[in-house]
């Protein structure tokens, strides 16, 4: 992985954090939202609030991209995957606007061979993603999400894997509900490369995902 993908990738939670209200309080340690008055000092309102997310859905690998000598032939582009993520709600908590959450995802694909000679694929990714919401309080709240991960791919009957990087755009629908469950509806793209050993050239993946799923 390039130095500068490294980069980006550990800074990315951390320009979020910086652009949001939240400050960390000194003597307790705790992170808290705070709101700046004319005279520019941080009033105390309340604790982050937590979410956590499950999703289930089908993924298609719609684009290889591979120019060595001796390209990428294994065949496999339909299949399923599951995520669970972990976030920090950064915004809208006084209501006046829309949510927006910084999350650590982690999550599992299984590509399925489209013939013979072809193996199964599997990927696990890991890494940060925000996630915007537009509207406050109601029932379906659009939402776009932005995200930088890890991803790491075994080919079955291949010994090991190899890790490379992924950037994903996603946009959907929360169903909110009286309880507190909602249920969210997306569709998702997602950018990978991958190094090669032995060759300066890198394979590129782009895929496409639908999920289903509920936040807690």
């Amino acid at each position: 992985m390039k130095l500068k993908n490294i980069l980006l990738f550990s800074i990315f939670p951390f320009f979020v954090f910086a652009t949001s209200p939240y400050k960390t309080d000194a003597t307790t340690g705790s992170t808290k939202l705070y709101k700046t008055d004319s005279l520019h000092k941080y009033i105390n309102i309340s604790k982050v609030p937590k979410q956590y997310s499950l999703e289930f859905g089908y993924r298609n690998l719609f684009s290889v991209i591979d120019n060595a000598a001796t390209p990428f032939v294994n065949s496999a582009t339909h299949g399923y995957g599951f995520l669970f993520d972990y976030g920090w709600q950064l915004s809208g908590l006084n209501k006046e606007r829309p949510a927006i959450f910084l999350t650590v995802p982690i999550g599992y694909a299984v590509l399925l061979p489209d013939n013979a000679a072809s193996q199964q694929i599997s990927m696990l990714n890991y890494g940060w993603t925000t996630r915007h919401e537009f509207g406050i309080d109601k029932q379906v709240t659009p939402f776009v999400g932005y995200g930088l991960l890890l991803n790491t791919l075994k080919i079955k009957g291949t010994p090991g894997g190899v890790m490379g990087h992924q950037t994903q755009f996603e946009g959907g629908v929360n169903f909110n509900t009286k309880t507190r469950l909602k249920y969210f509806a997306k569709v998702q793209y997602s950018y990978t490369s991958y190094p090669k050993l032995g060759v300066s050239e890198r394979i590129h993946l782009q895929y496409a995902d639908m999920r289903v799923g509920v936040r807690f």
